[in-house]
């Protein structure tokens, strides 16, 4: 688990709009990156083109090359099935499957990729909650839905279905935009420990989260209003937040724009 990722001259269209243009980014196994910068500069295209969610609607399309450690995510010897097996999405609305128990709920993703066995089912649906820092909370209610959960526990929920099938990289979508402070900072306190066996990108617009988390801290800004989003820089999150290359990540940090 935990795999390097190298984005290479990445570009994503909807139709014939360009979403986001040239994007070169290296991100570290055992690291979280945080991608920030304005709304619609294009982090949550990127990190959908990370797994291939980007190709689901309808007239999208992506160049460039995108690399898990050796292997090309796009190559024809690999299915995007295969692909968001290894790559896991937590997305910014906490979305269990309503008719689900909590327990199925995890499962979902076992049972997709071949496991039966309802021991071992069971094992992993508990590793996967405890890794989530949810088993004691419902441990005692794996049957009732999932939806019956507040939002926070379906959030660590929904991080547990997707660590549950073992990925390597862990993409999270503003996370705890839905949050109340409590259950953010129990998500941000989960991401931490989770780090040590994933490689996780988190998109946030929140500055105080991103310097609160991440090791690693990438700045997407717009050219200008119908121009695609692009990579302005990236580098370590302490010197990203106090002494940025760009005076551009200076003005978004420091709340001049954005």
């Amino acid at each position: 688990m935990s795999k390097r990722i190298e984005a290479s001259e990445v570009n994503a269209w909807f139709g014939d709009h360009q979403a986001i243009k040239d994007i070169s980014l290296v991100v570290e196994p055992k690291q979280v990156t945080a991608i920030i910068g304005p709304s619609g500069c294009g982090k949550s295209t990127f990190i959908r083109t990370v797994n291939r969610m980007h190709e689901v609607i309808p007239g999208a399309r992506v160049s460039g090359k995108i690399m898990l450690d050796h292997q090309d995510i796009y190559g024809s010897d690999i299915s995007a099935t295969e692909v968001r097996r290894m790559i896991g999405m937590v997305f910014q609305r906490p979305n269990p499957f309503p008719t689900m128990s909590i327990r199925d709920n995890v499962a979902a993703g076992l049972r997709l990729n071949g496991m039966h066995g309802a021991g071992d089912i069971d094992d992993a649906v508990e590793r996967s909650l405890r890794l989530a820092g949810l088993w004691d909370e419902v441990s005692a209610r794996l049957k009732r839905p999932g939806a019956s959960l507040s939002g926070g526990q379906q959030q660590r929920l929904c991080i547990a279905r997707a660590i549950a099938v073992e990925p390597d990289v862990l993409l999270m979508d503003e996370p705890c935009s839905a949050l109340d402070p409590v259950s953010t900072l129990t998500i941000e306190d989960l991401v931490t420990e989770l780090k040590d066996d994933y490689t996780i990108v988190i998109v946030t617009h929140n500055m105080q989260q991103a310097a609160r988390v991440s090791d690693t801290t990438a700045f997407f800004n717009l050219a200008g209003a119908g121009q695609p989003g692009r990579l302005v820089e990236v580098g370590p999150t302490a010197k990203i937040f106090t002494n940025p290359d760009d005076e551009r990540t200076e003005a978004y940090i420091t709340g001049r724009f954005g």
